[in-house]
C-alpha cells in the first residue's frame, strides 16, 4: 500500500508520552464511534500491554483474529487496541522479534482498507524514530494526546475536571506544588485530587498548599519534599516538625541530605544572579525571560543543553526556582548559603559517626543552620 492510500484507512490513532491522556483521548474517540456499532458483538477491546516478545506476538495474533472475525450480518466491527506499550524505546520495543511483530501488525492494519472495520489504536510511550510510528502519524485520523508544549495545560484541565467532579477547587500554588510532588504524572494527579477531596468531605472546599504538603507523598525521584522544602525556606520550627515526621517513616538520612544539598546548590546560584541584578523575583516568581537572558550570558560556563540538571539552575522550572529564591534571599549574605553547603557536606561525616541517630544529626544541622 502506498503512502497515498493511507488516508483511506478507517484507523484512529492516539499517541503520546502520558498514558492517562492517551487513554482519555482514545476513550473519547471510541465512545464517539460506538453508536455506529450498537451491538455488543460488534465491539472488541484488546489490551496492548506486553513485557516480552512472545506477549507482543499474542497481542498481534488477537488483533488479527478480531479483524478477521466479522458479524454474520455484515454490520462491521469496532476494535480498540488499547494501551500499546511495545512501540516504546525499551528493551522489548527494540527487540528484533518485536520489530517483526510490529511489521506484521502494520500489514494487518493496511489490509483493513475500506472494510466495515474501524480501529482505534492508542499507544504510550512511543519511539517516534520507528517506521511504524512515522507511518501512523501520516494517517488521516492521527491524534497527539498532548505535546510537550501543551502538556502542562492538559494536566491543568484534567485536574480542574476532577476537582469539579469532586466538588472542590485547587489554587494555582497548590496545583504547582501537587505537580512537583507527583512529577507531572496525570494519572497520579487524578487519584491524589480524589483522595484530597475525600479528606475534605462531602461539603467540598479548597485544596490549599498545606493540605497538599501534608497528604501527598513525593513520587518518582524522591525529593523528601516537606523536610527539604522547610529547610530551604529557613523555617526552623517547620523543619524540626518535618524531620520528626520524616524519621517516623524513614531511618536513613542520606537521601534527604542529598536533596537538601541539591536545593541549596541551586539557591547559591540564584543568590548570585539576584545580587548581580541579572534576574528579579516578583509576585509570579522568577521571570522566564530573565532566566533565558542570563542563561545565554553564562552559556560558556553551563553549556546550552536543555536537559534537566541539578547542577544547572537554568534547566529548572521557573516556578520551582521562584520558591527557592524566596529562601535564597533570607540569609544576610551569599556567604551564609555557602557555609550551609559546607555544613551539609560535614553532616555526612556525622551520620557515619552516629549511625543510630540520623534524626538527631539532622535536627542538630537544622538548629546550626537556621537559628
Amino acid at each position: 500500500m502506498s503512502e497515498a492510500d493511507v488516508p483511506s484507512l478507517r484507523l484512529h490513532t492516539v499517541l503520546g508520552d502520558d498514558d492517562y491522556l492517551v487513554r482519555k483521548k482514545a476513550q473519547e474517540i471510541f465512545d464517539r464511534l460506538l453508536p455506529e456499532y450498537p451491538e455488543e458483538f460488534q465491539r472488541e477491546i484488546i489490551g496492548g500491554h506486553a513485557g516480552r516478545v512472545d506477549e507482543v506476538k499474542t497481542v498481534v495474533d488477537k488483533f488479527r483474529q478480531a479483524a478477521q472475525t466479522l458479524s454474520l450480518f455484515g454490520d462491521g466491527k469496532l476494535i480498540w487496541l488499547r494501551d500499546v506499550d511495545f512501540l516504546a524505546d525499551s528493551p522489548t520495543g527494540r527487540a528484533e522479534g518485536t520489530l517483526a511483530e510490529v511489521e506484521r501488525l502494520q500489514g494487518y492494519v493496511e489490509k483493513l482498507g475500506t472494510s466495515g472495520i474501524q480501529v482505534v489504536l492508542s499507544a504510550s510511550p512511543v519511539d517516534r524514530r520507528r517506521k511504524f510510528s512515522k507511518w501512523l502519524e501520516k494517517t488521516d485520523h492521527f491524534t497527539e494526546a498532548a505535546t510537550k508544549k501543551d502538556r502542562g495545560a492538559a494536566l491543568r484541565r484534567v485536574v480542574d475536571e476532577t476537582c469539579e467532579e469532586c466538588g472542590v477547587t485547587i489554587g494555582p500554588d497548590a496545583f504547582q506544588l501537587l505537580v512537583g510532588l507527583i512529577n507531572g504524572n496525570t494519572r497520579l494527579a487524578v487519584e491524589e485530587i480524589r483522595k484530597l477531596a475525600t479528606f475534605i468531605g462531602a461539603e467540598g472546599g479548597i485544596i490549599d498548599e498545606k493540605l497538599v504538603t501534608e497528604l501527598v507523598p513525593p513520587f518518582g525521584e524522591g525529593d523528601f519534599f516537606e523536610a527539604a522544602e522547610a529547610f530551604s525556606s529557613f523555617d526552623l520550627a517547620w523543619t524540626l516538625d518535618a524531620l520528626t515526621r520524616h524519621f517516623f517513616h524513614w531511618k536513613e538520612a542520606r537521601p534527604l541530605l542529598a536533596s537538601m544539598q541539591g536545593r541549596n546548590r541551586l539557591m547559591i546560584q540564584l543568590r548570585v544572579l539576584l545580587d548581580a541584578g541579572e534576574i528579579s523575583l516578583g509576585a509570579r516568581g522568577i521571570s522566564k525571560a530573565d532566566l533565558e537572558k542570563a542563561a545565554a550570558q553564562h552559556a560558556d560556563c553551563f553549556g546550552e543543553s536543555d536537559e534537566k540538571n541539578g547542577f544547572n539552575v537554568f534547566t529548572q522550572n521557573p516556578w520551582y526556582l521562584g520558591r527557592l529564591a524566596l529562601g535564597a534571599k533570607k540569609p544576610p549574605k551569599l556567604r551564609n548559603l555557602i557555609d550551609i553547603q559546607t555544613d551539609l557536606f560535614r553532616t555526612f561525616e556525622e551520620i557515619i559517626a552516629r549511625p543510630d541517630d540520623h534524626e538527631g544529626v539532622m535536627k542538630d544541622l537544622a538548629v546550626r543552620c537556621l537559628s
